[in-house]
């Protein structure tokens, strides 16, 4: 019962501040700040995974986690207005119509909690300072950024 709720509570906080915020920002601007976090959040796994590839360097770790998790805690969601599948930020936008089926909701809510809750827990790992921990969360952090990617993302760009 506490997992629907807070799925249900995510949803309708996604469709709230994804309605407050078209009211005050052009779909494509919208598209360019999400664009914008997504591709900071990459760059920041990026320096993840060169650091658990090669020399491992903790503050580096910690440093991309926190701010992983600080994009991952932000209210992103406010960034999908509707008709935000078709605009064009700083290239043509990769989010699926499929992203704004309302038959969808309860699933993307779950991806969206799931992916927070994995980017909390992936800053603690960091913080703990062990490896391997990190790394079995850095994993965890991945199949969560991919079970989005799965069903809204569009690949082919």
């Amino acid at each position: 019962m506490k997992h629907l709720y807070c799925t249900t509570v995510v949803a309708v906080t996604l469709a709230f501040s994804a309605a407050s915020v078209s009211a005050q920002m052009k779909v494509d601007d919208a598209i360019k700040f999400r664009q914008a976090g997504y591709r900071f959040m990459a760059w920041n796994m990026g320096r993840v995974d060169a650091s658990l590839k090669g020399e491992f360097k903790l503050e580096e770790v910690v440093k991309a986690a926190n701010a992983i998790q600080a994009i991952a805690n932000s209210g992103m969601g406010a960034l999908y207005p509707a008709g935000s599948d078709k605009g064009t930020g700083f290239h043509p936008t990769h989010v699926k119509a499929a992203f704004f089926a309302p038959a969808n909701a309860k699933k993307l809510g779950e991806i969206a909690g799931n992916f927070n809750r994995e980017a909390n827990e992936f800053a603690k790992a960091a913080a703990g300072g062990d490896k391997e921990a990190v790394k079995a969360q850095y994993d965890k952090l991945g199949k969560a950024c991919k079970a989005c990617h799965e069903d809204f993302r569009k690949e082919d760009h």
